[in-house]
């Protein structure tokens, strides 16, 4: 490979987790890049909030500060999809969709997941609006207003019982659930919190004035609801990690790799952070494990030179 092809760490993965690694890298003087799909988990939503100095922020203009950080100090950030990789003699070859292929010693898979919403009509069009999934996310936005929770399965009962924290006025739709798959402990929490169990499934929304103003049942009949909670689909981002032969775990929102406190993945050199790592990594929790994984990649690297240099 030429030596712009050749890179001690290549980072799969543009967002928090990504921009993280790289900045820590990039001032540690490592030649570092960035294969940024573009595609971050969050764009849909019109802030990010509970990151210290950063609450209520855009996470467009998030990105757009971390893409001028990692700039700073020589990284380089690369519009494109890592579609493959395996291991070489001495680190990793990955190549990109629009065809080029470049070497890492390290890499770092920061890719994130995807999002699958509930096949309701209209759901994905009002997604992160006053249709949301996360109340430290959105929450304190929606406060006090007549709020829903879509069920898709029975964990969905533990997210209305939180969002209780937020509103007074909560109806948890079954939709997917059946009332028999709700325990008597379901039941009872459901009781002290004052939510409201609605079976039916739901088949759609009522917007006015581009506000949503209520939540339509099979049979016909309409909650007035402000605001719905709605749990998607989480699915990783896994698949270099598949080719790479890292060993995963299984959790109840998909696979997803076993690593060490720093984000080492059972493969010597290859690294998960953020959604890659977990499901439930907040912006500010995916910037720190970039962190912290860009720091020990340093430092492994530096010790590998090292050595190197001590066995010549």
């Amino acid at each position: 490979m030429t030596d712009n092809s050749r890179y001690e760490v290549v980072v799969v993965g543009g967002g928090a987790a990504g921009l993280s690694a790289a900045l820590v890298l990039g001032r540690a003087r490592r030649r570092t890049l960035v294969v940024d799909a573009g595609e971050p988990r969050n764009a849909p939503s019109a802030h990010m909030q509970g990151y210290l100095s950063r609450d209520g922020m855009s996470p467009a203009n998030f990105l757009a500060v971390g893409r001028e950080e990692i700039a700073r100090y020589g990284v380089e950030l690369v519009r494109d999809r890592a579609t493959d990789a395996c291991r070489d003699g001495e680190g990793f070859t990955v190549r990109l969709a629009r065809g080029r292929t470049v070497h890492a010693r390290h890499l770092v898979i920061a890719a994130g997941l995807r999002d699958e919403l509930p096949g309701v009509p209209g759901l994905a069009e009002r997604f992160g609006r006053d249709v949301v999934h996360c109340p430290y996310c959105h929450g304190w936005e929606v406060r006090d207003r007549p709020t829903g929770v879509l069920a898709t399965s029975p964990l969905s009962v533990h997210q209305a019982l939180m969002v209780t924290q937020w509103s007074d006025d909560v109806r948890l739709f079954l939709h997917e659930v059946a009332e028999p798959e709700l325990t008597d402990v379901d039941l009872r929490r459901l009781a002290a919190a004052r939510v409201a169990v609605v079976p039916g499934r739901v088949t759609g929304l009522v917007v006015d004035d581009d506000r949503l103003t209520g939540v339509r049942l099979v049979d016909g009949t309409v909650h007035d609801r402000a605001v719905l909670y709605a749990a998607p689909r989480a699915v990783p981002r896994n698949d270099l990690l598949i080719t790479l032969g890292a060993e995963l775990r299984e959790t109840p929102f998909g696979s997803y790799p076993v690593i060490d406190e720093r984000g080492l993945t059972t493969v010597p050199g290859l690294w998960a952070a953020g959604n890659a790592s977990g499901f439930a990594e907040q912006v500010v929790n995916a910037a720190s494990r970039g962190y912290r994984a860009g720091a020990a990649i340093n430092g492994e690297l530096l010790m590998a030179d090292l050595d190197a240099t001590v066995r010549t």
